[in-house]
């Protein structure tokens, strides 16, 4: 588990920006401008003189240790709190006093662009809560690391907040990810809700064909839904944004969070899904990540995953057996029954995975999606156990 936030030793002309990592050998290979790179100059790895460096044009390095008659015209990051938070490859935001935070990360299993904090909505198990702020910011910010990124990486996310907040900053996003990854598939993470408005849809929605809107809703009746996201009208929203995606030939997946307030209605669900929204490419059921509103709401929400396990089943396939695709996050191999394992994921972000004491000896544990980290004792179901080789 790597966290995305680290301190280090500053060094240099002090400023903030938006980094790639490199290797040397990479750096010098690389099509980025050097005012852009940060070479990797730690133990282990191959060094070059920093007069060098600097003649070059790079930014800066990363360091054990901050080099004495340190040239003014580069900056260093020495003595990492946590080493292994940053690595080549990585895109990092600096900040001068020392704060490092990695925006994208090689060979992560997820990569997210955090878009805004706001959002339209207030969800009871929100693991993001929104807070007003005006961070417009971020999309500046999104836009400097995006051609930073590994162009070679497959998919990358969106999400907040609600993206769609960003309105045109939000065009020029998808635009810049068109352009500098063109062969990336874009996932954006969106209640669809502002979709209601045909503009908006025109705006977004017909950018690139590489974008997919994952798009949450939580039951087939209004009242359900909108109690969910604490939003009165924005099941009709969704419903009304999800048609106007639709026709503008996007690419759509429906999110389902399990817990006590969407889990009793999960056949009625998967029936409305088919009937009413047969162009939904992919259905998510997800996990519930014990964060933010989620622990807060606890005593409301929480249920032990062996009890709707057999309705679970039940929705997923009957969604899969009707030509949509169906996946099951964030829910370990023993709290499913052994039918819906075909449609199990290994989905949890390798920074928020952990696995429990009782996972120990487990015969299918390199293929489970494990617990998020989070997930304390009281959120643990009474069914967790290692599954032995000759009962699978």
């Amino acid at each position: 588990m790597l966290a995305l936030h680290t301190r280090a030793q500053f060094a240099g002309t002090p400023t903030n920006g938006i980094y790639k990592v490199l290797s040397i050998g990479e750096a010098l290979d690389s099509h980025l401008p050097p005012r852009s790179v940060l070479v990797e100059q730690r133990s282990g790895s191959a060094r070059v003189a920093l007069t060098t460096l600097s003649q070059i044009g790079f930014a800066g390095i990363v360091s054990d240790d901050s080099p004495q008659d340190f040239p003014s015209e580069l900056i260093c990051l020495s003595r990492l709190a946590h080493r292994d938070v940053v690595a080549p490859g990585d895109v990092v935001r600096v900040r001068e006093r020392g704060q490092v935070s990695v925006l994208f990360r090689r060979g992560a299993n997820a990569n997210f662009l955090f878009a805004t904090e706001r959002c339209n909505s207030y969800c009871l198990m929100c693991s993001q809560p929104p807070r007003p702020d005006n961070d417009y910011w971020r999309a500046a910010e999104l836009l400097g690391a995006i051609p930073l990124i590994d162009r070679d990486v497959a998919y990358l996310g969106i999400t907040g907040g609600e993206p769609t907040l960003l309105g045109s900053s939000l065009a020029a996003i998808i635009h810049a990810v068109a352009d500098n990854l063109p062969h990336t598939r874009l996932h954006i993470l969106s209640n669809a809700r502002l979709f209601a408005d045909p503009l908006l849809a025109d705006q977004l929605a017909m950018i690139s064909p590489n974008v997919t809107w994952a798009v949450p809703l939580y039951a087939d009746t209004a009242a359900r839904h909108d109690y969910v996201v604490q939003a009165q009208g924005a099941f009709e929203e969704t419903i009304n944004g999800l048609y106007n995606l639709a026709e503008r030939g996007a690419a759509i997946e429906l999110r389902m969070v399990l817990h006590a307030k969407t889990v009793d209605r999960l056949c009625q669900f998967a029936e409305f899904v088919w009937r009413s929204l047969p162009f939904v490419r992919h259905v998510a059921f997800m996990g519930l990540e014990p964060m933010g509103f989620a622990k807060l709401n606890r005593a409301e929400l929480y249920m032990d995953p062996l009890d709707y396990r057999d309705g679970l089943e039940g929705a997923a396939w009957f969604l899969n057996d009707r030509g949509i695709a169906v996946s099951i996050y964030n829910t370990p191999l023993c709290l499913l029954t052994k039918g819906a394992w075909p449609l199990a994921k290994q989905s949890i972000s390798d920074w928020k995975n952990v696995f429990a004491p009782e996972c120990d000896g487990c015969a299918v544990r390199d293929r489970c999606g494990g617990f998020f980290k989070s997930a304390g004792t009281a959120w643990r179901s009474r069914g967790i156990r290692p599954i032995l080789e000759e009962t699978t």
